[in-house]
């Protein structure tokens, strides 16, 4: 039986696989850090439980708009740019909260941001994917990402509350855009083996009418839409 780490041999999939997992854990300090600074700034209960709304909302309303602009554009340059609108997002809270400009409305917003940032950025990391290993290794590449997923939530609030103690609040944001920087020059790095196709595609109006119809008309998918939906309510 093959071992799932297979696909860790080939160095671009290593890699990109390496970058995300930073990110991941820099996300997850991130929003440990960010919990904590809205906490000192405010007692308020409602302000914390919309911390957790303001990071899954993103989702509910762009994923399918991600997913077709996924499609439509270079994949290597709408990754570069959403990780650079990530680093920017994480880079500007720390800048305002070190001149003191940092407040609960500000914390929420940039929690939204960086949000936004992730659902246009997943559709077209997991479309990379086939293109970046073969078709056998394809099953253990899809495993290892769910993997990085489950060790950036483990490792990230744990890294975040040890440098939070230890270094501050301004240095998990600092560190956070660092690693979102350091995935862009892990996908400028890649380069795609497979030829472009050179079918016209629908427009973006006509492809998010398909995906849309395509919802209405599968029971399964519209039943899975409406648990994420709740979910980031």
């Amino acid at each position: 039986k093959a071992s799932i780490w297979i696909p860790l041999k080939n160095r671009i999939f290593r890699n990109l696989w390496v970058a995300s997992l930073l990110s991941g854990s820099a996300v997850s300090a991130y929003d440990t850090a960010a919990t904590w600074l809205m906490n000192t700034m405010t007692p308020s209960p409602l302000f914390l439980s919309l911390m957790s709304t303001f990071a899954t909302l993103p989702f509910f309303l762009f994923t399918l708009p991600a997913g077709v602009l996924a499609d439509m554009f270079d994949r290597k340059k709408l990754l570069c740019f959403m990780n650079l609108w990530l680093a920017l997002v994480a880079a500007g809270l720390a800048i305002a909260n070190g001149i003191g400009l940092a407040n609960p409305y500000l914390i929420l917003g940039t929690v939204f941001l960086l949000g936004i940032g992730f659902a246009f950025n997943a559709p077209a990391w997991t479309a990379i994917i086939p293109e970046v290993v073969t078709e056998e290794d394809l099953p253990s590449a899809t495993t290892l990402g769910g993997l990085q997923l489950n060790i950036s939530g483990i490792v990230g609030p744990a890294i975040g509350g040890l440098a939070l103690a230890r270094m501050g609040v301004n240095f998990v944001f600092a560190i956070t855009s660092v690693c979102f920087l350091l995935v862009i020059l892990a996908v400028s790095r890649w380069k795609s083996l497979r030829e472009a196709s050179r079918v016209p595609l629908e427009g973006f109006t006509e492809s998010l009418a398909s995906a849309i119809g395509y919802i209405r008309h599968t029971p399964g998918v519209r039943v899975v839409v409406v648990r994420v939906s709740l979910f980031a309510l």
